[in-house]
């Protein structure tokens, strides 16, 4: 969301494409010229639908490099996890 507010910025600034003043992202204003009150623009709707597909994977993806991760540890003895840890005396 921050990324789509900045790009067309940056492509002002630059000066490379001349026909960024139609993006209605670039557009700073909320009256125009005449004092009318400009229309509210389009808004992207994030849905729980996307949420959970953006998380679910992301969450599955993370716990398989985290297992291989330790497997690989155990496995070169760097880390072992040691039962004697326990001192319930």
């Amino acid at each position: 969301m921050v990324f789509s507010r900045i790009y067309p910025m940056v492509k002002l600034s630059t000066g490379r494409w001349s026909n960024c003043h139609n993006f209605k992202t670039t557009r700073m204003a909320t009256t125009s010229k005449s004092g009318g009150v400009l229309p509210e623009p389009h808004k992207t709707s994030f849905g729980l639908l996307r949420i959970t597909l953006t998380v679910i994977p992301g969450l599955l993806i993370g716990a398989a490099i985290s297992k291989h991760i330790a497997n690989f540890l155990e496995e070169n003895d760097l880390f072992v996890p040691s039962d004697d840890d326990d001192d319930d005396d």
